[in-house]
């Protein structure tokens, strides 16, 4: 590895005309004559939550047999060359999310997702608790441009009422910045590189029409400023900056395609500029642009939400024309289960595809996917009785060298999930005493 004389600040940033650029980890980052290359990429942790909504069909997520030596279930096949890299834990509850004496059966999914990550059980009238990625952004933030990001598939609405009298927010959110404040999802893909890239200003459709048409790229005003910094480089960080800006270009490509797509192929509708038509090439196209965030280290923690609690999404690419919420009130009926399965399925190819983005864009001495720790699930197990016991999850990631995957682990049942809220917070550098509902931390190493 090549020694500069004066290493690059790891907080490097290419200007152009109203834009400005982080850059990823560079071996010439590397305090020269200190240390090498050891001390120069110790990695940051990222943190993130793959959210799906309507639960599971459990018995074709969890694996039957606990350690090291199960059988990946058919839901959590298409996760199988990631199979070193991620846990599945079993035996956790959501019990803050249970209805209490009196409230009967109303608002399940309002409580599911309203409990999800903050462990606090909601009241109708809004008061819940800071969530757990809003207390990892309070300190993870301080060194990004961005605390954090809320994603989804679907339009947010964090006010008004939805079933019997019952915030919105608790269906089209994960996140609490406060007990009363939620952080509305973006849905946009063209916002949500704006936020990270360019100009946030205005959320005008005709004006961002406007900056589109009058320049594609807006890496046009640096690209100077990225070939002046190439000189001198060691080749391996000539290429990193190479391929991480034709990333950027090729996300921008990818969007500016499904902005015409969409005004060509549906201009009876009313359809957000940027958003695929196709499920897979939207939820492929959002989980590049967590890639990217976490590449440039414009963030370190990201919720992203397939869809929203009671979401009626239908999934033609996969020959279901039914609506996902419907479908999951199955009463036990084969073809329904079958068709729930086959969702399932194919929401775990789409993380899939987020695992090998992240295990194939290098960070520092290894990738982002040995840095990070995801989280993916369900706040409810069993969509036919919303279910909030016994939930899936699973938690990949290397956790910057604190987690070892392969195995499943099973807890004692009753197990808080803020239990490995807890967990996690303390291998993220931010220990706290409790969290929710929780009543201890976890062990993340099988007995078997």
């Amino acid at each position: 590895m090549m020694i500069f004389k004066k290493a690059i600040p790891r907080r490097t940033f290419l200007r152009g005309l109203g834009t400005t650029l982080s850059l990823p980890l560079l071996e010439g980052m590397v305090p020269a004559l200190a240390g090498g290359a050891n001390q120069a990429a110790r990695p940051v942790s990222r943190l993130t939550f793959v959210y799906v909504p309507n639960g599971m069909i459990m018995e074709k997520w969890t694996p039957a047999t606990e350690g090291t030596a199960f059988e990946l279930p058919p839901i959590l096949e298409p996760l199988s060359r990631f199979r070193d890299q991620f846990l599945v834990l079993s035996g956790l509850n959501h019990n803050a999310a249970a209805a209490l004496p009196g409230e009967g059966e109303q608002a399940p999914h309002e409580r599911a997702g309203a409990a999800y990550l903050t462990g606090i059980h909601p009241k109708k009238e809004v008061n819940l608790g800071i969530s757990l990625d809003q207390i990892a952004a309070q300190e993870l933030g301080k060194h990004t441009q961005l605390a954090s990001l809320e994603l989804s598939l679907d339009p947010s609405s964090t006010s008004g009422a939805c079933e019997k009298g019952w915030s919105c927010a608790y269906l089209h959110t994960l996140s609490w910045r406060t007990p009363t404040t939620p952080m509305p999802t973006e849905n946009q893909p063209r916002a949500v590189f704006e936020r990270l890239f360019g100009d946030t200003n205005s959320t005008n459709p005709a004006e961002r029409l406007a900056r589109i048409q009058k320049n594609r790229s807006i890496l046009d005003s640096v690209t100077e400023a990225a070939k002046r910094l190439l000189t001198g480089l060691s080749t391996s960080d000539r290429a990193r900056i190479t391929e991480y800006i034709e990333a950027i270009r090729d996300v921008e490509r990818r969007i500016v395609m499904a902005e015409e797509q969409s005004s060509r192929e549906l201009p009876e509708f009313d359809r957000p500029a940027g958003v695929p038509a196709r499920f897979d090439e939207y939820a492929k196209l959002m989980f590049d642009l967590q890639v990217l965030a976490y590449q440039c280290d414009l963030t370190r923690v990201c919720t992203f939400m397939m869809g929203p609690e009671q979401g009626g999404r239908t999934f033609r690419e996969i020959g279901i024309g039914d609506a996902h919420h419907p479908l999951s009130h199955h009463q036990n009926d084969a073809g329904k289960i079958a068709k729930v399965v086959k969702i399932d399925i194919y929401h775990s190819e789409m993380v899939a595809y987020f695992f090998e983005k992240l295990r194939s864009t290098p960070d520092g001495d290894g990738s982002l996917l040995d840095h990070s720790m995801i989280v993916y699930g369900s706040g409810i197990s069993d969509g036919n009785s919303h279910s909030t016991k016994e939930l899936p999850v699973v938690l990949a990631g290397g956790g910057a060298g604190q987690l070892k995957g392969g195995r499943h682990i099973r807890y004692p049942k009753g197990t808080p999930m803020t239990n490995l809220y807890l967990t996690l917070l303390d291998k993220l550098g931010i220990p706290v005493e409790n969290f929710g509902d929780s009543t201890g931390k976890v062990e993340l190493i099988s007995a078997a």
